[in-house]
Order: structure tokens, then C-alpha cells, then sequence
């Protein structure tokens, strides 16, 4: 429905001012170099071609304007082809108010490839298989309304149809089966509800230099947990309830840009922290610092941790065998980013590092523009931990080499 109101509003376009129409060609591979498959896979994570046709353009009174996204993939790996509409959305303005209906791409917070108080979803395959970063964030179906008042700028989205994160699979990925190499347990997602969306709020303001926040959000996890059964061969996954409450802070200082970020996650369907199958409820923050060095190279360094609450009965919620989870779990992350005079290259590199679970995750990246509108990335994704059950030692046998080439129009 929204990308056919979307495809009307284009074939209106006529009676717009500013029409613009673009789109690009592009070639994504991504190979693993570990010598390891997964069963019955290929060396390759990723080979795909896609197409994207976008369009953006507005009423002349300016109250009115959309835009769209839609991608046109073909997977070389499957032989299959799909049709992906990234964004197809109308925006509406009128005094201090704006709202914006449709298929939209939000991003909240201030971390860098860290997420707190962003809880909107994520391709989490996108970056770990070579994908450009834009591919990192997915779209929703969501009503986004924004309104200004006396300096505070506050937004509320709406979404009443879930949307998962994407996550790495045993296809694609050699990855360890938490329920048995031949168990492929049923996935259930929240029911969409008119009446019942999740929703996500921010007011946010500058003063005295610093751009401050405050989120709350009512919603879903989206990484899915096991569902209780009294049946042990029916394994059924399901998305746990959770709120939301955080702030952050930033701005230019130190001769760089300092930021912080803070929240709470309030696990709705495991308050007493007993249920080991359910994430506790956690406090969760983040302070980092970024700063150019002459022109051309761009440095950045963040400190993250979550916390979790009631750790002692989640340690003896847990059967035998199971792995632990820290009470803390901390990340360090630092980005290193050169470009030459004219923009034609960039080098960057980019990694994760926690000293709680002993595991990493870097991304060195070498990017060249060939000609106008023509560019080509080679990087890869380096995986490393001291055991496999850790958030990035689980993908220490995926090391990959990507090339990514996109022509533009």
C-alpha cells in the first residue's frame, strides 16, 4: 500500500517542483578466506548485483513532497532475484509541525556503529559481508511526526508493523547451532496492531554549546530468544517485549566532537531476571571523541558497556552447559579515516575490541573513485575471540575479503 501511494505521488510528479530523478548500478562480493563452509554453502558470503531507481520531489508550495528507494537484486548465489522498496514515504508540513508516513529510515543517538537509544533495525549481514554502510540501517513502516517549540525539537514514530534485525544465518555463515546442527526452530514475530504500535519518542535541544536528548520507547528486542515449551522437541523463537529510556549529549569541544550516551533497557517479559533465555533488564553507556587531524584524516575513539541487572539469578537460572554472560560487558572502538586532497581515495579502518569477552572485530577499507559517479571499495571483515559463544568470536571462522562497485545515474 505504501509503496503504490508512493508510485501514484510519482506518476503525479509533472505538477512538482524540483523533480529529481537517479539511481545507481551496483556489484557487491564478498568471499570468506578461512577455508571453511558451511554445509552444503560456498566459499562466497555474498555475490549480487543490484539496481537502484530513486525519485524525490515536492508540491511548489513546499508542504508537500516524497520520496523512494527501490532495489532490484539478483542474487548470484541462489540464482534468484528480489524486490527490495527501501524507503517510499510522503512528507507533510504545516507551522511547527511535519510528519512523514511510509517506509523511512530513522537514526537516533550519537554512537559510531555503536546503538543505544537507535533502536530502529539493523542489517547486521549488510556489515559484516562487505555491504556499503548505508546498508546497515533498514527501513520501517512507520508514522514519524516532528514538532518545534521554543528551541526543543520533538519527534515520535510510530510503527505498528515489526521489523526485525537481520542477523547472520548458518547459510551463508559457519556458525555454531545453539540447538543442534538439524534444529531449525519456528520464528514468531509480534502481530501488527493499529492500536498497538511500537512507538519511540525524543525531545532534544541546544544549550550552551551541547545538543541534548532524552529518548522513551515502548517496543520489541529484535533479536529473537527461545519461547518456553513443555514439549523439548518444539523450538519456537519470539521477539521479548522491552522499554526504553535514555538520554545523550554532544558537541564541539576539546577541539573535537565529545559524546555521550546512556540508557535503560526494561526487559518487559523478564523483570525478576530469572529467565535465562530472556535478556535482563540492562544499563547501558557510551562516551567517545572525535577529532580531525589537518584536512584530511579524521580519528575516533568510543567507550561502550552494558550492564547487567540481576545477575546473580540469571546465574542460577542456567543449565548446565550453558554459557555465561558477564554482569559487564564492555567495548572499545577506534576509527582511523584518510582522505587524499581531491577525495579520490580513502583509507579507513575501523574496530572493536572488548576486553570482557576477549573477542574483536576489524574493518580495514580502501575506497577509490574511478571517475564521476563511479567508485570501487576493497576491505574485509577480520573476526577474532577467545570463544565461540561471544558476540563477535562466533563468526571467528568467517574472516571475508570484500569488492564492492557501484556506478551512479
Amino acid at each position: 500500500m505504501l509503496a503504490a501511494a508512493s508510485l501514484a505521488l510519482w506518476a503525479g510528479a509533472p505538477s512538482a517542483a524540483g523533480l529529481e530523478l537517479h539511481g545507481f548500478v551496483q556489484g557487491d562480493y564478498s568471499a570468506r578466506v578461512t577455508g571453511l563452509r558451511p554445509p552444503g554453502g560456498s566459499d562466497f558470503i555474498l555475490a549480487e548485483e543490484r539496481v537502484q531507481l530513486s525519485g524525490n520531489g515536492a508540491t511548489q508550495n513546499g508542504r508537500a513532497a516524497f520520496s523512494a528507494k527501490t532495489d532490484l537484486i539478483h542474487d548470484s548465489l541462489t540464482d534468484e532475484s528480489d524486490l527490495e522498496v527501501r524507503e517510499a514515504y510522503l512528507d507533510l508540513s504545516g507551522g511547527p509541525f511535519e510528519a512523514r508516513i511510509g517506509r523511512q529510515i530513522v537514526t537516533w543517538g550519537t554512537g559510531d556503529l555503536l546503538f543505544i537509544n537507535d533502536v530502529f533495525p539493523k542489517d547486521w549481514v549488510a556489515l559484516f559481508a562487505g555491504r556499503p554502510l548505508e546498508y546497515l540501517k533498514v527501513g520501517s513502516d512507520a508514522l514519524k511526526v516532528s514538532a518545534y517549540w521554543s528551541g526543543v525539537q520533538l519527534e515520535m514514530v510510530a510503527t505498528p508493523f515489526f521489523e526485525a534485525d537481520r542477523l547472520p544465518s548458518g547459510d551463508r555463515f559457519v556458525m555454531r547451532n545453539p540447538f543442534g546442527d538439524d534444529a531449525t526452530p519456528a520464528l514468531r514475530e509480534p502481530a501488527a496492531r493499529v492500536d498497538d504500535p511500537e512507538l519511540a519518542l525524543r525531545a532534544s535541544r541546544a544549550w550552551f554549546g551541547w545538543e541534548w536528548a532524552l529518548y522513551a520507547a515502548r517496543g520489541f528486542y529484535r533479536s529473537p530468544a527461545p519461547e518456553p515449551s513443555e514439549d523439548p522437541e518444539a523450538i519456537a523463537l519470539r521477539f521479548p517485549r522491552r522499554h526504553l529510556y535514555g538520554a545523550s549529549v554532544q558537541g564541539a569541544h576539546l577541539g573535537g566532537i565529545v559524546h555521550a550516551e546512556a540508557g535503560y533497557y526494561d526487559s518487559r517479559d523478564d523483570r525478576e531476571g530469572d529467565d535465562p533465555f530472556v535478556p535482563n533488564s540492562q544499563s547501558l553507556f557510551l562516551a567517545g571523541y572525535k577529532r580531525a587531524i589537518g584536512r584530511s584524516v579524521m580519528t575516533g575513539v568510543q567507550v561502550y558497556g552494558e550492564r547487567m541487572l540481576d545477575h546473580d539469578r540469571y546465574r542460577s537460572s542456567l543449565a548446565p552447559g550453558m554459557p555465561e554472560q558477564d554482569r559487564l560487558r564492555t567495548l572499545v572502538t577506534g576509527r582511523f579515516t584518510w582522505l587524499s586532497n581531491y577525495q579520490t581515495w580513502r583509507v579507513s579502518l575501523f574496530g572493536y575490541w572488548s576486553p570482557s569477552d576477549v573477542d574483536y572485530y576489524v574493518i580495514p577499507e580502501v575506497w577509490r573513485s574511478l571517475a564521476d559517479g563511479v567508485w570501487v571499495a576493497v576491505g574485509s571483515n577480520l573476526f577474532g575471540g577467545k570463544e565461540d559463544t561471544t558476540f563477535f568470536g562466533q563468526f571467528d571462522r568467517n574472516d571475508n575479503a570484500y569488492l564492492a562497485l557501484r556506478y551512479e545515474f
